[in-house]
């Protein structure tokens, strides 16, 4: 039955299975899940037809709920649907958005980050996802994108009107493509033909939206089991950590299938203590981040047999979503994944975001050995990736490729006093302080006549130790790649 209720015209039926009323506020909504009984129904025409029952929903403490509403483009939105999906490395929600003119658009949220995409045109028949391998180039309507992950997904729970609904739990391949201008094509193989949407990232507060979801309704308790390896308590205090790892013998806990099955685990050896605590809160960039993940990485340059470490910091803002401190021997600094995919040089030298381009400081193999705290991907030690660090005067780009990904993250420089100072560590500043900081504070104090001084007395040792070696190899790196430092830690969608 249609009903009018001012400019908004809805559908109403009952759900063939329990009876309760269920809307269509959408035309282009073709299923929905009647809220009563979970039943998944098809719209035919002015009545509903039952195709099955919908999984429980995934609850993942977001603020978003249905009829939610917002702007977007300064056009009106309201959220009328959910579909929850999972793929090997975690999971993501997307909403639906009914716009104005009866289209309908995507609000995709993943750890904090959220992208608004609309129906894309593709201009031609969506390629078969196996041609659409990582990190390859293609054109749609006369744009040029980078492949940036092809996964097998599957869908795991809906909410609401949905304009199609996949197989529960059938998988099926979602191939994501990025841009220079931070535009995100996404193509749906879930469909036939494929569908896709193109967007860009959004910051929630743009949207103006309200009705969303009170904070008070959210249960802030952990969720508590006992570790497989040692049996000692361990709780998971942020709702979609993929790993955690155990607080007394320090095995990472394998999370990605719920805790209420059996719990996959492997022991770490050799613990690295981490400069910043764990749970630790710090004032950086505007905005209140606490310390909830801690990763050691090892890198060593392709034909090199030099390894080199750092350490990186997962932080977690409940608007911001989440960022990566990392912390190198050439300096700190703070990074988060980029919307967008930068272009970058066939020789790999250089690469161009935003219309600023940045020079190639490092490019290695990097491996992650040590873990501790909480992950929203499922991390483990020995992870794998191939890394490209760039720089920009103070900007950072880093490039980060597995096997089904390829991610890009973007950041800048911190000065080491102002990470001490942000975590109320300003009396174990001199543990913050790195190689960054020696030019610059050394340069300051110093007179041109100190300064040549200086440079006559290195050339003079050189000279020396170049007649006692006999001419054999330094033991230093010319390229400055041995502290390969500004790693993003990976985006995962």
């Amino acid at each position: 039955m249609a009903e009018e209720t001012g400019s908004q015209r809805y559908y109403r039926a009952p759900c063939p299975g329990c009876g309760a009323p269920v809307e269509f506020r959408s035309a282009q909504s073709t299923h929905a899940v009647c809220p009563y009984c979970q039943s998944t129904v098809v719209r035919q025409g002015d009545t509903l037809a039952r195709t099955g029952k919908m999984a429980e929903l995934f609850d993942d403490f977001s603020p978003l709920q249905l009829f939610a509403a917002g702007r977007i483009q300064d056009k009106p939105f309201t959220l009328i649907g959910r579909l929850q999906y999972t793929y090997p490395g975690g999971r993501w929600t997307e909403w639906i958005a009914a716009l104005d003119g009866d289209r309908t658009g995507v609000l995709s949220e993943d750890n904090g980050a959220y992208v608004f995409a609309l129906p894309f045109d593709l201009q031609r028949a969506a390629p078969p996802p196996a041609d659409l391998r990582v990190g390859a180039t293609t054109a749609f309507a006369g744009q040029s994108y980078t492949v940036a992950s092809n996964e097998q997904v599957a869908l795991t729970s809906a909410q609401g009107e949905l304009p199609h609904l996949p197989e529960l739990g059938q998988p099926f391949a979602m191939v994501e493509l990025r841009n220079d201008k931070g535009l995100v094509l996404s193509i749906d193989y879930g469909t036939a033909p494929p569908t896709a949407y193109l967007g860009r990232s959004v910051q929630l507060d743009d949207l103006q939206l309200t009705g969303l979801r009170d904070e008070s309704a959210k249960d802030e308790k952990g969720r508590s089991f006992n570790c497989p390896n040692c049996g000692s308590p361990v709780t998971v205090n942020l709702a979609d950590s993929k790993s955690i790892t155990c607080g007394s013998c320090n095995s990472i806990i394998d999370l990605s299938q719920g805790i209420g099955g059996e719990l996959k685990h492997a022991e770490q050896n050799e613990p690295v203590r981490p400069l910043i605590a764990l749970g630790s809160v710090g004032q950086l960039q505007g905005a209140q981040w606490q310390v909830v993940g801690f990763q050691h990485r090892m890198g060593q340059e392709p034909g090199d047999d030099e390894q080199f470490g750092w350490d990186e910091y997962l932080l977690y803002n409940k608007k911001r979503g989440f960022s990566f401190l990392v912390d190198a021997e050439d300096g700190w600094s703070m990074v988060k994944p980029t919307t967008g995919a930068p272009v970058m040089a066939e020789n790999g030298t250089t690469a161009t975001y935003l219309n600023k381009r940045y020079q190639q400081q490092y490019a290695y193999n990097a491996e992650t050995t040590y873990v501790a705290g909480e992950f929203y991907w499922q991390v483990e030690r020995g992870q794998k990736t191939f890394n490209r660090d760039f720089a920009s005067g103070g900007a950072l780009l880093s490039m980060e490729r597995s096997a089904n990904e390829l991610t890009w993250s973007s950041g800048s420089k911190i000065d080491s006093g102002a990470v001490a100072t942000a975590f109320k560590l300003d009396a174990k500043k001199d543990l913050f302080s790195r190689g960054d900081a020696l030019p610059v504070s050394a340069a300051s104090g110093m007179g041109c006549g100190t300064i040549i001084l200086v440079i006559v007395v290195i050339l003079f040792v050189l000279i020396m130790m170049s007649n006692c070696s006999g001419g054999s190899s330094s033991g230093y790196r010319s390229s400055g790649g041995s502290y390969g430092g500004y790693s993003s830690g990976g985006g995962h969608k």
